[in-house]
């Protein structure tokens, strides 16, 4: 029985021309979304671009949010945003899980008013 590597979506896989017929753009759209920093694929020892899963889905969503008319920096903006949404959501979901694995330390403290006699 032999234990195959499975690549998870983070994996670069993809070469640019395949990269670009999965993604609907043309290879030189790859190349200027590289160099504007929208997505950034992994290099080869050739300094041949390898793109994953993610970079993918990442390429579709900027040719989707070009389509639907916002510009490049607003792009840059869009993607840089969902990224600390992401990164907060991973945040708040550890927090939840230390939460839920350590006991209530909280504490409480009752002091019943002083009734005053004989007024």
């Amino acid at each position: 029985m032999s234990v195959g590597y499975e690549p998870d979506e983070t994996t670069p896989v993809f070469v640019i021309s395949v990269a670009a017929q999965i993604s609907g753009l043309h290879p030189q759209t790859l190349r200027q979304y590289d160099r504007l920093g929208l997505v950034s694929p992994q290099r080869a020892a050739g300094r041949n671009r390898l793109y994953s899963l993610r970079d993918i889905h990442r390429l579709r969503e900027v040719s989707r949010l070009s389509a639907d008319g916002v510009n490049l920096a607003g792009i840059q903006r869009v993607l840089e945003l969902e990224e600390q949404v992401e990164s907060l959501q991973e945040s708040l979901e550890r927090l939840r899980g230390r939460m839920a694995a350590q006991p209530s330390t909280a504490l409480v403290v009752w002091r019943p008013h002083r009734r005053v006699s004989g007024a």
